[in-house]
């Protein structure tokens, strides 16, 4: 089986500063969920990891996250696309959980509940934290250059090493411009690779 795991926020969706609380207020990136069928069109099963501080900070509950999701769900299924699993974070900074990205906690219940080392489970997303938690894992880890770390392209492009100078970065973390390109080079790759 060929499993990867992908941020929500920022990634397949726009991110707010004031959290994504509703479905009214979840947004498909431009590409995002088309670049997702594409994806499992190639064989890859995807799995989301999320922080969801929202929840433990009182912002929004259960049945608004279950209503996004299932927004989301509606509108990859619509460009032939699927997510096979959401694994969520609900807790507040302050309640020093395990699952709480950058620990690996995620990522380490994906491997438990789908069986597969997670040294051969890439892992994509915008935020730092995101390929933090996938290294601390284990993970092969791919930072995509748009929402929060958008501001790394004029960087990457002034300097094509410049990624590997990056603090905090994870070492050998590939750069990807969007999830597109992303899935555009997982696709590429001889299978022995993935």
């Amino acid at each position: 089986m060929k499993l990867l795991i992908l941020d929500r926020d920022g990634t397949l969706n726009r991110s707010r500063d004031d959290y994504v609380a509703s479905a009214d207020e979840w947004e498909p990136l431009p590409g995002a969920l088309e670049a997702v069928a594409r994806l499992n069109q190639g064989g890859w099963r995807v799995v989301l990891a999320t922080n969801q501080s929202g929840i433990g900070r009182g912002l929004f509950d259960m049945a608004a996250l279950n209503a996004i999701h299932a927004k989301m769900h509606r509108a990859l299924a619509a460009v032939g696309g699927r997510v096979d699993a959401v694994f969520f974070c609900p807790h507040a900074p302050d309640d020093a959980c395990q699952c709480r990205k950058p620990a690996p906690g995620l990522f380490e219940q994906i491997g438990a509940r789908f069986g597969l080392p997670l040294a051969d489970v890439p892992v994509a997303g915008n935020a730092l934290r995101h390929v933090q938690a996938g290294a601390a894992a284990g993970c092969p880890t791919h930072l995509l250059l748009i929402g929060q770390s958008e501001a790394l392209k004029q960087l990457v492009n002034a300097n094509s090493d410049a990624y590997l100078q990056l603090p905090d970065l994870p070492e050998s973390t590939r750069l990807h411009a969007d999830l597109g390109a992303f899935a555009d080079w997982l696709l590429a790759q001889p299978e022995a690779l993935t």
